[in-house]
């Protein structure tokens, strides 16, 4: 299977990253290399584009697609070691670094990578299928305290702990396997008002497992901090988040580099030292236009914050 995924604010997160013809840049989340390939139109001869990827379709799709440009450099690692592997390879400072978060289309399409609760597939999840805990794991091995935390906090689920319940009771009476096992526990965890109302019952928990199978939330927080390490003055940094909890990890990161003071309130005199490291190029996040959602349905949840660093 093609290795296609339609990327979202591809024009918009290009434009506004791109700041030197000739310049280094780093698409942390290659996926069908839309924007890789965009930003490549516009780098100069003697250019560069840094590209990270978990996962091995993609890498190996982007092989194929980039064959003979030398000014492409492919990485199946996770973004999290992004800083390590940049100053391993000479690549630093860089001008421009970009994050589209999330799950691309063709694992969600791709019914044995277990992403999706409209296929039938083993509880899977992983971006990088060469390491790592499972879904399954997860599913049949975490108690059912912790089970419910992780739906809660990760799927934003109200009825996280019935479902982490249900889950622990099916369990019991044979392994959880599939995903449409896992639906089904989750339907019948929902009640059924609930379920007559908003997404797809098993939206949520499917959203919570992937995140807690790839400590998503966690490797962001790291990456991005690097990202800030790894620019140069007046590099800019853009990522697409598409649900709340990755949009507000980006949004708290990006205001904690703006330099707002930490001193108790009390102290007559700023003590704490604060500078800002960035300014926001966009004050709110870029939303994508009512064509390209109508074009991409996954387009309508995501949203793009843009900095740029500051000279310190």
């Amino acid at each position: 299977m093609a290795f296609e995924h339609k990327s979202v604010l591809l024009k918009e997160t290009v434009d506004l990253v791109f700041t030197v013809p000739e310049g280094i840049y780093v698409d942390c989340t290659l996926g069908g290399a839309g924007h890789a390939g965009y930003l490549l139109q516009k780098l100069g001869p003697q250019g560069k584009l840094i590209c990270f990827d978990q996962d091995q379709k993609a890498i190996d799709n982007a092989r194929e697609k980039f064959a003979g440009e030398t000014r492409v450099g492919l990485f199946q690692k996770n973004f999290v070691e992004m800083e390590t592997t940049l100053r391993e390879n000479n690549f630093l400072p860089v001008n421009g670094i970009m994050f589209d978060l999330g799950v691309s289309s063709p694992q969600l399409d791709e019914a044995e990578r277990g992403f999706s609760y409209m296929r039938d597939a083993p509880l899977d999840m992983r971006m990088d299928r060469r390491t790592g805990i499972t879904a399954k794991d997860i599913v049949n091995d975490w108690n059912v305290e912790n089970l419910a935390v992780v739906i809660r906090d990760y799927g934003e689920e109200k009825w996280a702990s019935r479902i982490a319940k249900f889950i622990g009771d099916a369990r019991n009476q044979e392994p959880i396997q599939t995903t449409r096992q896992l639906v089904e526990i989750i339907k019948k965890a929902v009640p059924a008002g609930a379920r007559r109302e908003g997404p797809h019952p098993a939206k949520r928990t499917f959203q919570a497992l992937r995140i807690a199978v790839n400590r998503e939330l966690e490797v962001l927080e790291r990456a991005l901090d690097q990202a800030l390490v790894c620019l140069a003055a007046g590099g800019r940094i853009a990522v697409i988040t598409f649900h709340s909890l990755e949009d507000r990890t980006v949004k708290n990161k990006f205001q904690s580099w703006m330099g707002k003071c930490t001193c108790p309130p009390a102290f007559p005199v700023c003590k704490c030292g604060a500078k800002a490291s960035v300014e926001l190029i966009n004050k709110k996040p870029l939303l994508p236009s009512a064509e390209e959602e109508e074009i991409n349905p996954r387009a309508r949840s995501a949203k793009l914050r843009v900095a740029r660093k500051l000279q310190v």
